[in-house]
């Protein structure tokens, strides 16, 4: 896990916009399934929106943050209930990120 610059941080925000969320966590919160999957999708894409649903009563900031440390990823911003998680690809760079 690095950590973004602001520069980065914002451009990553502004690519997130137009992102919709590729998981959901519910009333059983996060679940070892929930973060392997998670993890799993990181092999294909390196930014992820997540959405906290209503009937989960987990605090997104603290999943985010728990999500961030078991993926190896970063945060990159919670707003109400949507997390988006970003890790760099390994294998090829496909977000080109400002210094």
């Amino acid at each position: 896990m690095k950590e973004l610059k602001s520069k980065q941080r914002a451009y990553l925000m502004k690519l997130a916009s137009s992102l919709e969320p590729i998981f959901q966590i519910g009333k059983s919160s996060l679940t070892p399934e929930c973060t392997a999957a998670i993890a799993e999708a990181f092999n294909t894409r390196e930014l992820i929106k997540i959405s906290v649903l209503k009937n989960c009563f987990d605090d997104p900031r603290e999943i985010a943050a728990i999500v961030a440390e078991r993926t190896h990823s970063t945060v990159v911003q919670v707003i109400g209930k949507k997390i988006v998680l970003y890790k760099e690809s390994k294998d090829h760079k496909k977000i080109e990120l400002p210094l």
